[in-house]
C-alpha cells in the first residue's frame, strides 16, 4: 500500500473533518486544512503542531460553494506540501427542509453544497492527481445516499445519492490509472450536524467515528460503510425497507 504523506481535508474545521485530523497528525501525516472558520483551523494547527513535531500543518480559509476558489486553494496547497498524495472531499451541510415548505433557500443551499461544490472538489483533485499521475481521491457521501427519504432529509439523500454516482462515475474512469477512488457513506456520526446523539439508534461517538473513517481510508477499497458494524450490513437490507417505515424519519 502507498504511503500518502500530505493529506487535503475540507471541512476540517469541526466535526468528521477535525476528527480524521488528529487522526492523521497522530500518524505522522502532514495536512493541508481548508474550512470557512480559518481561525479555529489555525488553532486546530497550532495544537496539533505541537503534539506531532514532525509534521507541517498548512491552513487556507475556504468556501466550497466558490468554486474558482476551490481550484485557487487546492494548487496552493501543493505549492506549500510539494504535492497531495491524498483528498478528502468533506465539506458538507444538513440543513434541508420539506419539500413546498417554502424553504427552498435551504434545500438549495444543501444541494449546492453537497453535490456541486463536492463537484468542484473532486474536478480540482483529479485534476492535480492527473498531472503528479497518482494519488488517492476521498469523498464523503452518506448512507442516506442509499434511498430517498422524506421531511428535512429529501435534499440531503438527494444530495449524496447525486455525489455517490458522481464519484463511482470518476473511479470508474479512472481504474486503467494510479489514480484510486474511494467513497465513504457514514451512518450516524455525533458532528455538528447532529451534536445531540443520545437519541439516534446505532450511532456512533465523534473519536470513534473519526478512527472508523480513517480505517476505511487506508484500505483504499471503492466503497465503505462506516462504521462498518451495523452499516455494511444493514445496507444489503435497506432496499428492501417498506416506504412506511421511511415515512416515520420524515
Amino acid at each position: 500500500m502507498v504511503l500518502r504523506k500530505n493529506i487535503l481535508i475540507t471541512g476540517a474545521s469541526s466535526g468528521l473533518g477535525e476528527g480524521m485530523a488528529r487522526q492523521y497528525a497522530a500518524r505522522g501525516r502532514n495536512l493541508a486544512l481548508a474550512a470557512r472558520r480559518v481561525d479555529r483551523l489555525d488553532a486546530l494547527a497550532a495544537e496539533l503542531e505541537k503534539a506531532y513535531p514532525g509534521i507541517t500543518v498548512v491552513t487556507r480559509k475556504l468556501d466550497v460553494n466558490d468554486h474558482d476558489q476551490v481550484f485557487t486553494v487546492f494548487e496552493e496547497f501543493r505549492e506549500a506540501l510539494g504535492s497531495l498524495d491524498r483528498v478528502i472531499v468533506n465539506a458538507g451541510l444538513g440543513k434541508g427542509q420539506p419539500i413546498g415548505s417554502g424553504r427552498f433557500d435551504a434545500n438549495r443551499q444543501t444541494l449546492q453544497t453537497n453535490f456541486l461544490a463536492a463537484a468542484a472538489q473532486i474536478e480540482a483533485a483529479v485534476g492535480i492527481f492527473r498531472e503528479q499521475k497518482e494519488g488517492h481521491l476521498v469523498v464523503v457521501s452518506s448512507f442516506s445516499a442509499l434511498r430517498a427519504f422524506p421531511g428535512n432529509l429529501t435534499a440531503y439523500a438527494a444530495s449524496k445519492a447525486g455525489v455517490s454516482a458522481l464519484t463511482e462515475g470518476t473511479r470508474i474512469e479512472l481504474m486503467k490509472t494510479p489514480i484510486k477512488v474511494t467513497q465513504l457513506l457514514p451512518g450516524f456520526i455525533e458532528s455538528e450536524m447532529n451534536v445531540d446523539i443520545s437519541k439516534i439508534p446505532l450511532a456512533t461517538k465523534a473519536e470513534a467515528g473519526a478512527q472508523a473513517l480513517v480505517k476505511a481510508i487506508e484500505t483504499e477499497n471503492a466503497k465503505a460503510f462506516v462504521p462498518s458494524w451495523p452499516w455494511s450490513v444493514l445496507a444489503k437490507v435497506f432496499r428492501f425497507v417498506p416506504v412506511s417505515v421511511l415515512r416515520k424519519f420524515g
